[in-house]
C-alpha cells in the first residue's frame, strides 16, 4: 500500500501509511458508529421540583438536555444541544424555598460555586448575592460517552501532548473522560487526572467508572490546581496527566514543567481557534510563548518582512492542538509548525476531523486554514 506524505513530524515531511497500517497489531481502531451515551438523568433530575421532574422524564428530547436554570424569581429554563436559547418549563417563577430544597439534596459547594451528585458526572453551579445567598442554580447534565475517541484514536499512538480549545459546552470534558479510560485500560499508562471541580471523576471520594482505571487527584481550590499538578508528577509517577481549564499563568508554568519531565499531558483551554491562545499572554505559553524580534536590515528585506516581527520563543507545551468546533468537527493542529505560519502571515496545513452522516469519522488532510476556519 503507498504512503502519504503528511505535513507533520519531527522533519517537514513525514511518510506514513494510512492509519490501519501504521497502527501496533496489539490496538484496533474503534469502530466510529458504536457511540454509547450514559447519562444517569434521573439523579440529576431528583434535585429539581417534583412538577419539572415529571416534565422533563417524558421529553422526548432529554437525551439533548444540556442544563436546567433555576433563577430566583423566574420561570425555570432548559437548555437543549444544538438549540440557541432555553425553553421555560412552567410559567411558575421559581421560589426560594425550591432553591433551598434543590441546595439539601446536592452535596457541599466550593470555593468555585461547584458541587456534584455523588456517583455521577453532573455538575451544579450556584450564583449568590452579596450576602452570599444561592440565589440561582445551574444544573448541567454530566455525560459519559464512549466512541468520541475515535475522532483522534490514531494521535493517542504519538505519546505526544494535546491541548484541546474549544468554548464552553462543546464537549472538552466528555473527551477528556474517555480519553483517561481509553490511555489507562487500553493503552495501560499510568494516568492521573487533576479533577478540580470534581467535573471529570464525578463528585464523591471514588471516581466514575467512565474513567477507566485512571486515577483521580481532588484540589481543594481552583488557585491551587497548578501545584497539584506538580505534586502528582512528583509523588505519583504518571506517565499521563490530565487537566482541565488551564486558565492561568501559574497552571501554563506548571504544564510546561510536567511536559519537560516527559509527561505526556493532556489539557483543555476555553477559546474557539488557535488565534486566542497566541494572543492570550497568559495561555500564550502554551504554545511556545511570542516575543517580538528586531531583525537587521538585510534579514528583513530576505523576509519581506518588517524589521520587528512576532516569534516563537520555546517549543510549544503541547505537540498537538484541536480546535473543537462542534462535537463532531474538529480542526487539528502540529503546534509548533501552526503557530510559526501563523506568526509569518501564511496559512499552516491541518486536518479536519468530522463525523459525516452514518457517524464515521472522516478525516480531511492538507486543509489550508488561515486562522479563523478553513
Amino acid at each position: 500500500m503507498a504512503g502519504v506524505c503528511v505535513p507533520w513530524g519531527a522533519e517537514a515531511c513525514r511518510l506514513l501509511f494510512p492509519i490501519r497500517r501504521e497502527l501496533p497489531v496489539s490496538f484496533a481502531l474503534p469502530k466510529s458508529s458504536s457511540m454509547i451515551v450514559n447519562d444517569n438523568l434521573s439523579a440529576l433530575l431528583e434535585i429539581l421540583p417534583r412538577d419539572l421532574r415529571h416534565r422533563l422524564l417524558n421529553d422526548p428530547r432529554r437525551n439533548q438536555l444540556v442544563e436546567v436554570i433555576m433563577d430566583l424569581g423566574r420561570p425555570p429554563e432548559a437548555r437543549y444541544l444544538g438549540e440557541r436559547g432555553g425553553q421555560y418549563l412552567r410559567n411558575i417563577e421559581v421560589s426560594i424555598e425550591e432553591l433551598e430544597d434543590a441546595q439539601e439534596l446536592v452535596g457541599e459547594f466550593g470555593a468555585d460555586n461547584r458541587a456534584g451528585i455523588e456517583g455521577t458526572l453532573h455538575r451544579i453551579s450556584a450564583i449568590r448575592n452579596r450576602k452570599g445567598f444561592i440565589v440561582g442554580l445551574t444544573c448541567r447534565v454530566g455525560r459519559a460517552v464512549s466512541g468520541h475517541i475515535d475522532m483522534l484514536y490514531d494521535l493517542l499512538h504519538y505519546g505526544k501532548s494535546i491541548l484541546f480549545v474549544g468554548r464552553p459546552g462543546v464537549g472538552k470534558t466528555t473527551v477528556l473522560r474517555e480519553m483517561a479510560r481509553v490511555l489507562s485500560d487500553e493503552f495501560q499508562k499510568r494516568v492521573v487526572i487533576i479533577d478540580t471541580s470534581n467535573e471529570i471523576g464525578g463528585d464523591g471520594d471514588i471516581p466514575h467508572s467512565a474513567i477507566g482505571g485512571a486515577r483521580r487527584m481532588q484540589v481543594p481550590k481552583p488557585s491551587l490546581q497548578h501545584k497539584v499538578m506538580i505534586e502528582a508528577v512528583e509523588n505519583h509517577m504518571p506517565q499521563v496527566i490530565i487537566v482541565d481549564e488551564i486558565g492561568t499563568e501559574a497552571e501554563a508554568l506548571a504544564c510546561r514543567s510536567i511536559a519537560e519531565r516527559g509527561v505526556m499531558l493532556i489539557g483543555t483551554a476555553h477559546g474557539e481557534q488557535l488565534q486566542n491562545i497566541i494572543k492570550n499572554p497568559t495561555l500564550s505559553d502554551l504554545i511556545g510563548g511570542i516575543e517580538t524580534v528586531t531583525l537587521g536590515d538585510e534579514e528583513a528585506r530576505a523576509r519581506r518582512s518588517r524589521k520587528s516581527i512576532l516569534e516563537r520563543k520555546a517549543p510549544p507545551t503541547f505537540y498537538f492542538l484541536i480546535e473543537i468546533r462542534e462535537r463532531d468537527y474538529w480542526i487539528a493542529h502540529q503546534t509548533e509548525k501552526s503557530v510559526d505560519m501563523l506568526l509569518r502571515g501564511r496559512n499552516p496545513m491541518v486536518e479536519v476531523r468530522k463525523r459525516d452522516e452514518e457517524f464515521k469519522v472522516v478525516i480531511e488532510r492538507w486543509k489550508s486554514y488561515d486562522g479563523q476556519g478553513i
